[in-house]
């Protein structure tokens, strides 16, 4: 094959290889957590998740670009303090009230983010919008240790993307102004999330 030939067939090849089609991934729910941290008195700092989680994310490395949705449901909340001893509740039911997440009212929250730089074939910023207690503000998340490759748990049947996302925001731009100053108004934020591709 000459050498003209094959450089004419590599630059045709360019605009498919650019318009990869964008590949759908759907979130494993038992490897996928966001967790939270506030800080109590100006003293510790306390830590919790939520159990479940919901979503979808779209990627396309060729383009550089992602999207992610996810949806998780406030009532799983969890702190390790159900036990409520000799109080009247314990951390985990006044964090489900209307004080904190009013899980009641508001049972779920969600994210819903585009991936804007990227690292390489790995995305680095998500900019999206944060939904709680009704209330939508943007919220930017920093990506980390982003990896994609066959499942070893399925032998390479299944392909699947992971890794961890970080960001912050302050509760009260959502409302939640209960004891703002002996606890944080910033809450740290922190998403491990696993998908696999459909």
């Amino acid at each position: 094959m000459s050498s003209k030939f094959s450089t004419g067939l590599f630059a045709a090849a360019l605009p498919f290889a650019a318009a990869a089609a964008p590949e759908s991934f759907t979130i494993d729910a038992y490897h996928s957590f966001p967790y939270f941290d506030t800080v109590h008195l100006g003293t510790s700092v306390i830590r919790g998740r939520f159990e479940k989680i919901s979503g979808k994310l779209v990627l396309d490395t060729a383009a550089k670009t992602g999207t992610i949705e996810l949806t998780v449901p406030t009532a799983t909340l969890s702190t390790g303090d159900n036990d409520k001893g000799s109080r009247p509740r314990s951390r985990d039911e006044h964090l489900r009230s209307p004080d904190f997440f009013n899980v009641a009212e508001f049972p779920t929250m969600s994210y819903k983010g585009t991936a804007t730089k990227w690292h390489g074939d790995a995305p680095a910023t998500v900019e999206g919008q944060l939904t709680l207690l009704g209330v939508t503000k943007p919220l930017t998340l920093t990506v980390e240790r982003w990896k994609c490759g066959p499942d070893p748990r399925t032998q390479g049947k299944r392909y699947f993307c992971g890794g961890n996302a970080t960001g912050a925001f302050n509760r009260s731009d959502f409302g939640m102004k209960f004891i703002v100053g002996p606890v944080s108004d910033e809450v740290k934020l922190w998403i491990s999330v696993e998908a696999f591709r459909d």
